[in-house]
């Protein structure tokens, strides 16, 4: 199971992350977000991770121009895309940039899973998220969570990531009963907006190894695209186009 730990701001918490065994490390370029960092952050944090894990950039209905320079200055490996962007717009970043794409989908009913027959043929991997709440400038990292009963089994025939209230209290159940193939945690390992807790992070990861201990995760569907189990010469760990459907 991969896990993500996003939203991160300095070299400390990455450390902390990393040593508890994250696969990937997200930084979130968003204004509005108590999260965000300029693209001249992120590229030391970038830099101090180095092989050690799979960086996400997370971005919000990006223009060329920011990622263009996220390209030179930052090379992430996957940039998850948490906006609006269509089908269309998400296969063109896809075949333009080197990085792997991952698209968030927000769900709050079963009808919004319908999106995912949209994306999946153009998106490296599809993110599940919560629908943000009533007067919310986010569209994710607003510590709430969906409704997992309404993904079934999907897991059995779709590899996924699973996002939105995650944290060291329910992650256990989200293992159990939706089994993904990757977690995605930000405000769950908060002491504050923006703030990480290195106690808290700690929790996190005890708790997903209990889990782990107490269900041990079968073989999951044949279909995994960002991971490290390949690699391509600009970005190592990624399996890009010939993941795609």
């Amino acid at each position: 199971m991969h896990i993500k730990t996003c939203g991160l701001k300095d070299r400390e918490t990455v450390d902390v992350a990393l040593a508890r065994g994250a696969s990937h490390v997200g930084f979130v370029h968003f204004a509005r977000s108590p999260r965000h960092l300029e693209v001249a952050e992120i590229a030391p944090l970038r830099a101090h991770v180095g092989g050690r894990a799979l960086v996400a950039v997370v971005l919000v209905d990006p223009d060329d121009r920011l990622l263009d320079a996220l390209a030179e200055a930052v090379r992430p490996d996957i940039l998850q895309l948490h906006g609006r962007e269509t089908p269309e717009r998400t296969a063109e970043i896809a075949a333009r940039y080197p990085a792997a794409v991952m698209k968030a989908l927000s769900v709050g009913v079963a009808a919004d899973l319908d999106a995912i027959a949209r994306y999946e043929n153009v998106a490296d991997r599809i993110l599940l998220d919560a629908k943000k709440p009533k007067g919310s400038e986010l569209p994710g990292g607003n510590g709430i969570a969906f409704d997992w009963r309404l993904l079934g089994d999907l897991s059995a025939r779709f590899d996924f990531m699973l996002s939105g209230g995650i944290h060291a209290g329910n992650v256990g159940e989200a293992i159990a009963s939706v089994r993904p193939g990757g977690l995605d945690v930000s405000s769950g390992i908060e002491s504050a907006p923006g703030v990480k807790d290195a106690a808290l992070i700690h929790a996190f990861f005890d708790a997903v190894e209990a889990a782990r201990l107490a269900q041990p995760t079968p073989p999951r569907p044949g279909r995994l695209t960002v991971g490290p189990v390949a690699a391509s010469p600009a970005a190592p760990g990624i399996v890009k186009a010939g993941a795609r459907r």
